[in-house]
This record gives C-alpha cells, sequence and structure tokens, in this order.
C-alpha cells in the first residue's frame, strides 16, 4: 500500500517550486490561484527571494504547503492508500485525501502563519532538539519542570524529539536532558513554542477559520499528529485539527501505524527530504519513493 507525507515548516529553500511552475500548465495555474488568493506575489518570492525572505511566517507555512500539494498532484498518477503530514505538512495531507479543497486549506495555512505569528510576539519561546534518549524519558524530564512551561513537543523518530516551551524552560530541560545522557540538546532556530500550550492564543484564532471551512469525506485515511492514529470522519478530522497547534507531533507512531495498518512504499511530496531520512530511522526496512 503506498503511504504519501509531507514535510512541514524548515523545508524551504531559495527557487522552489520554479522548476514545477515552467514544466507543468497545472502547476502554473495552482501557483497563480495562490497569488490571487494570498494577495501577493509569493511565486516570485518563491523562485527568486532569498533565504531570509522565505524565513518569513507569511511567507513560509504557505510557500512549503503549495510546493507540497502542487508535486504530489503533477508527479504521480497514482491515488494514496492512506496520508500523513509533518505539523505544517498535515494540511498538504488533508488537500491530498481531498478532506479539504486546495483554495481552502491555501487560506487556513495563511491564517495559521499569522496566528502563529502573533502568539510569538507575545510571549518570547522557543524549541530545541535532544538527541540520545528515549521519548519517554524526554517526556519524564519536561513534566518534572514544574517553574516553567516546556513540553516534548515532535516526536520525530528514535532518538530524535525536539522540546518546545518557554526560553528558561527550554534551557532548564536542555541542562537536565544533557545530564540524563542526551548526546545533544540545542536551541532550534525558531521564533516561538510551537506544539506546547503557548500557542494557545494562534489556535484559538484558528478555530474560527477551521470551523468555517467545508471538510469533506477523504478518499483515504489520513493519520494526524495529535494521536497517530487513521481518521476517515470530516468532524473528528476538523476536531484534531484544532487542537494541532498546541498538541505533540506524534511522527515516530504515526510511521509505525501506517506499517501496521499495510504500508509498504513511502513518497514525500515536497520541498526538501526530511521526512525520508526520518523515515528510514523508524523503519530501515521499509520502501522510500
Amino acid at each position: 500500500m503506498r503511504a504519501f507525507v509531507f514535510p512541514g515548516q524548515g523545508a524551504q529553500y531559495p527557487g522552489m517550486g520554479k522548476d514545477l511552475y515552467e514544466a507543468y500548465p497545472l502547476a502554473k495555474q495552482m501557483f497563480d490561484t495562490a497569488d490571487r488568493l494570498l494577495g501577493f506575489s509569493i511565486t516570485d518570492i518563491m523562485f527568486n527571494g532569498s533565504d531570509e525572505d522565505l524565513r518569513q511566517t507569511r511567507v513560509t507555512q504557505p510557500a512549503v504547503f503549495i510546493h507540497s500539494v502542487i508535486s504530489s498532484r503533477v508527479m504521480t498518477i497514482q491515488q494514496p492508500d492512506m496520508v500523513a503530514g509533518h505539523s505544517l505538512g498535515e494540511y498538504s495531507a488533508l488537500v491530498a485525501c481531498e478532506a479539504l479543497r486546495y483554495e481552502d486549506a491555501l487560506l487556513l495555512v495563511s491564517k495559521r502563519a499569522q496566528a502563529m505569528q502573533k502568539a510569538c510576539d507575545q510571549r518570547p519561546s522557543t524549541m530545541a532538539a535532544v538527541l540520545g534518549l528515549k521519548d519517554e524519558q524526554v517526556s519524564d524530564i519536561c513534566q518534572r519542570i514544574t517553574d516553567h512551561i516546556v513540553i516534548a513537543a515532535n516526536f520525530n523518530c528514535p532518538g530524535q524529539v525536539v522540546i518546545s516551551g518557554t526560553i528558561e524552560g527550554v534551557e532548564q530541560a536542555c541542562a537536565e536532558l544533557k545530564a540524563a545522557g542526551a548526546k545533544r540538546a540545542i536551541r532550534l532556530p525558531v521564533g516561538g513554542a510551537f506544539h506546547s500550550p503557548l500557542m494557545q492564543p494562534a489556535a484559538e484564532e484558528l478555530k474560527d477559520a477551521i470551523l468555517a471551512t467545508e471538510f469533506h469525506q477523504p478518499v483515504c485515511p489520513v493519520y494526524q499528529n495529535v494521536n497517530a492514529y487513521p481518521q476517515t470522519d470530516p468532524e473528528q478530522i476538523r476536531s484534531n485539527l484544532m487542537l494541532q497547534l498546541t498538541a505533540p507531533v506524534c511522527w515516530t507512531q504515526t510511521v509505525k501505524n501506517m506499517i501496521l495498518d499495510g504500508a509498504s512504499e513511502f513518497y514525500e511530496f515536497g520541498p526538501g527530504d526530511v521526512l525520508k531520512g526520518l523515515i528510514r530511522k523508524i523503519a530501515p526496512e521499509i520502501t522510500i519513493g
């Protein structure tokens, strides 16, 4: 069975999507639609902008989403048997399984980026990558820190967990995780505590937009970040999406569950190949296209 997976924020690079735009009429049409809906030429920034230009929050998330959805449309004629996306990539996955229209999902992604930026501006916060400890060890140490906010936010693959919280909380957790034997515990160059309770203001702002958006019956199950389980009910998909910004990304368990349910081939669509590397560490025996 074929599993399509989609990356999140951080996969962007200058020039992304220009080859698709020039090679496929459908891609050109979808890029042009994005420019119209967003009210600015995101294609010009994607094709000609610098690294710094692409790091603007209003650009980064829509850019990765647009590239991911378009590449999945033009680079395969196969239908997926199941889909999943990492953080932002869940929106691309929802388009791939037809639970969301491309246009509706793009507007949600744009709203998500703006809401997250506001939440970041309201309260200084950060994230850190922790290498070399088991998931449970990282979670336990974060839970023991009660003076500050810090949680295990991204379970990316065995031995790689990202923590998220206030600057003080993350720094204290990094010190304790290193003392517990972590090979590395390093701050990431991000401006906020994604997938933590500090994103609650963004989640509240995004909630209204999600409630106002029409969700459809997907053509295949989507494995969602909040619990790693397959979903086909549009209202349950909507509910899980509303929880996503403040809940951890259960990526390791998502991949394991997809394999248990029959996935034998994984295909990553979008800029870069971060998820391919994670999947190889989770399940070295699996075919990755």
